[in-house]
């Protein structure tokens, strides 16, 4: 039975940040999505489990080979298809044995993978590189020569080469249109080991047969999938909002009671003085009486404090149990376009990669820019850019590359409005969640969801401000979280925007007017009702 164990797991940044404290869990076999805020440490916890981080203390098991597909793949141009494989020096080898010129060493290389170029392009082509598994020669390829879908494909492939027990998959989804993903699900649905995947891809987090939770610092394990884990997260959260309303109702009563007691203690004292001024009774009764009467005021008063205490103690627990629900409201008046203004006007432009388009855009239309991986999206945004539109714009482009990574996020916002106040851009950047330092912190230092919001704080804050927003695959490596951020910005732009995403339900969430996919033959338009 394949399993993940971590034991007194502990981890921290260089800058002293804690991630993991002491961390002990088993996750056993089956397909778990890992889900959390950004910034929780998902993507850190699949670098622990791959060995590219060590922890300070305790240590991470894994039960069987691992395979481990990054976020970042981290290839360079200049590599062949071969070579990120990993199947290169075995396909030298056979190809040197084959030829009557092999070395000592060559039938050692090859071992048992006799079949090793059949198999990575049968792979291949299971996973829609169809080019690619046309011949063992195209494994000579050059990297540069795919697009960014294609890309994550064959780094599937390479791992599924190694015929993991373990698969960590770190945003499988991300730059896939949509008939790639399908065959990724397919491929993954199909695997017999453990998955253990973070991504943002509802449907895929579906296809999972349990959901573990990262959250401060600890993993809780649901049974089912993502939906199900929606049901069991909300229904707890209703029944934490109940328990704050019953907590602070106690709070207040335990307050109003606590009022009463004390003015019926004050009109006890009362009467006790006035008894002893007017010497109604003897003295040593007086005495006596006044002495219960503080026991009983002490008891009666300390009784009362214990149960507001208790009540508040009930009510700061019930309010930890509510999940941070922070919403981005931004208010973006200077980005708003009029029906029937001109944005764009891009007549029979030659695309690098084949297709001639055009593309004429007016108003405040939202519009689905989509297509296969690998035929021009990503350029024929540049292309839009470059003719230049008729309106102030900004492209937030898939790596989010837009920051000086010296400066934090207020200066790096500061620089892209130099006209504004410091005062004015720190109360909008708490607007999209950095507030007080969080708004001083590098941005080399931020986490995916956080350098989004950073990255949609200088657009949409930006000097003049943008009225034509181009984006390409804006939710690649965001939390759902995040997810809804995003979508949460851009329902408050009133300018126009030019979508790349393979994302359904966030072009439907995002109110898309237009969908123009790009073809071969150019961009096929179609109205959205």
């Amino acid at each position: 039975m394949t399993n993940l164990s971590f034991s007194d797991l502990t981890f921290s940044w260089p800058d002293g940040t804690p991630v993991f404290d002491g961390l002990d869990a088993v996750l056993g076999p089956g397909h778990l999505g890992l889900v959390g805020s950004n910034g929780e440490g998902k993507s850190t916890l699949l670098r622990l489990i791959a060995g590219e981080l060590l922890p300070a203390r305790g240590s991470v098991t894994v039960s069987g080979r691992l395979g481990y597909l990054r976020q970042d793949l981290g290839l360079g141009d200049g590599q062949r298809v071969d070579e990120v494989l990993g199947i290169a020096d075995t396909r030298k080898a056979l190809h040197r044995i084959e030829s009557g010129i092999a070395q000592d060493t060559d039938f050692d290389i090859v071992g048992g993978q006799w079949d090793v170029e059949e198999s990575a392009v049968a792979l291949l082509g299971r996973l829609g590189l169809h080019y690619l598994a046309d011949s063992t020669e195209q494994l000579d390829r050059k990297l540069e020569t795919l697009s960014g879908g294609e890309t994550v494909l064959l780094g599937l492939v390479a791992q599924l080469l190694r015929d993991p027990d373990v698969l960590l998959l770190d945003e499988p989804t991300n730059n896939l249109d949509h008939v790639a993903r399908q065959r990724l699900y397919a491929v993954v649905g199909q695997f017999s080991g453990t998955v253990l995947t973070v991504s943002h891809d509802r449907e895929l987090l579906d296809r999972m047969t349990s959901i573990v939770e990262l959250r401060q610092g600890e993993l809780r394990l649901f049974g089912g999938n993502f939906s199900e884990y929606e049901r069991i997260i909300e229904a707890e959260q209703e029944a934490a909002r109940a328990a704050i309303r019953d907590a602070r109702s106690d709070v207040r009563k335990q307050s109003r009671e606590l009022v009463d007691a004390r003015i019926k203690l004050d009109r006890r004292l009362r009467y006790g003085q006035k008894m002893w001024d007017t010497k109604r009774e003897p003295k040593i009764v007086m005495n006596e009486r006044k002495r219960q009467a503080q026991v009983s005021a002490g008891k009666l008063r300390n009784n009362h404090i214990d149960k507001v205490d208790t009540a508040k103690e009930q009510l700061q627990q019930a309010q930890e149990l509510l999940r941070d629900d922070r919403e981005i409201r931004v208010e973006l008046p200077d980005t708003r376009l009029y029906p029937g203004q001109d944005v764009i006007d891009l007549d029979e432009v030659q695309l690098a990669c084949g297709p001639t388009v055009r593309l004429r855009v007016s108003g405040p239309e939202r519009i689905a820019l989509t297509g296969r991986n690998g035929i021009g999206k990503t350029t024929l945004l540049h292309g839009i850019a470059e003719a230049p539109p008729k309106v102030a714009w900004r492209m937030l482009p898939q790596r989010l590359d837009v920051f000086d990574e010296r400066l934090s996020v207020f200066e790096n916002v500061a620089a892209a409005a130099p006209h504004a106040s410091a005062e004015r851009i720190r109360a909008q950047l708490a607007r999209f969640l950095f507030r007080g330092t969080d708004a001083d912190v590098a941005a080399s230092a931020l986490s995916g969801g956080e350098r989004l919001r950073a990255a949609l704080a200088m657009l949409l804050l930006a000097d003049p401000a943008p009225k034509l927003l181009l984006l390409d695959e804006p939710t690649n490596n965001l939390d759902l979280p995040s997810l809804v951020h995003l979508t949460q910005a851009l329902a408050s732009f009133e300018g126009a925007l030019i979508v790349v995403s393979h994302d359904p339900r966030f072009l439907d969430d995002i109110g898309v007017t237009r969908r123009a996919e790009l073809t071969a033959g150019g961009l096929v338009e179609t109205l959205v009702r």
